[in-house]
Order: structure tokens, then C-alpha cells, then sequence
């Protein structure tokens, strides 16, 4: 009877290290030019419509919008958070993330609750302004 009961708890050992093993070995290899490529800065090319005037704005992403100085895009709307938005990349793409604002952020007329890929022609919104996304690049 003991000898019975270590066989099982070695083969439950032994199966806990299997499965261990499996796992390590079946997870994806990250390659270094892919983590570069996919934290890559992109550059995009915006229309900035606030309080009645249009204006061009360009930044590499990630950047952030609001009326706090330390943001690339400052806009003076009194709706608009200090911290409102934030604008990265990720693979190449782009995405558009609300910073907990107050009044929040849209994306083409849709509450932004989580973070969401941004496209050209897109219209983002925030308090009374108006961002449209002219172009997206990757910078170099």
C-alpha cells in the first residue's frame, strides 16, 4: 500500500514538470526587431478644429492631448481635460486611449471606453474640438 501511494505522487510529479516543461517550451519567442517594430513611433498628420479655427498639427505618436502644457497637443477648449487623450502606436498601428477626462472622448461620434485603433479620416472629439485624422505614418 505505500509503495502504491509514492507511485502516485511521483507520477503526479512527474506529470506537474511535464506540463511545466510543455508550457515553457510552447511559449512565442520574442524577437528584438519585432518589439522594436512594434513600439515603432508613428507620425500622424491631424486637422485641429477648436473654437472655430482650423489648424494643422503634426506629432509622433505616442503623444498626449489636453490643456496641460506638458501635452503635444495643447488645446485652449475649457471642456477639455489637462490630461484628455492619448495617442500611441502599437504594431504599426495606431491607437486612441481616454485619460479618465472628465467630459470624455469620441471617436467618430462613439464614447471611447477602451482603447481603440485610429484610422485615417477618423473624427475624435474632444470637449467642443474637433480632431480629424488626416494621415497615419511610421516615422523614421
Amino acid at each position: 500500500m505505500i509503495a502504491s501511494a509514492s507511485l502516485r505522487i511521483g507520477s503526479l510529479e512527474m506529470l506537474a514538470a511535464l506540463v511545466f516543461v510543455t508550457a515553457i517550451a510552447a511559449r512565442p519567442r520574442r524577437d528584438p526587431a519585432f518589439t522594436v517594430a512594434r513600439d515603432a513611433p508613428l507620425r500622424a498628420h491631424l486637422r485641429v478644429v477648436e473654437l472655430g479655427a482650423a489648424r494643422a498639427f503634426e506629432a509622433t505618436a505616442p503623444f498626449e492631448i489636453g490643456r496641460a502644457e506638458a501635452c503635444a497637443l495643447v488645446l485652449r477648449d475649457p471642456e477639455v481635460s489637462r490630461r484628455h487623450a492619448r495617442l500611441e502606436p502599437d504594431r504599426g498601428t495606431l491607437f486612441l486611449r481616454d485619460l479618465q477626462s472628465s467630459n470624455g472622448t469620441f471617436l467618430n461620434g462613439r464614447r471611447v471606453t477602451s482603447t481603440i485603433e485610429v484610422r485615417t479620416g477618423d473624427e475624435i472629439d474632444v470637449g467642443a474640438t474637433r480632431i480629424i485624422v488626416e494621415d497615419v505614418q511610421p516615422w523614421m
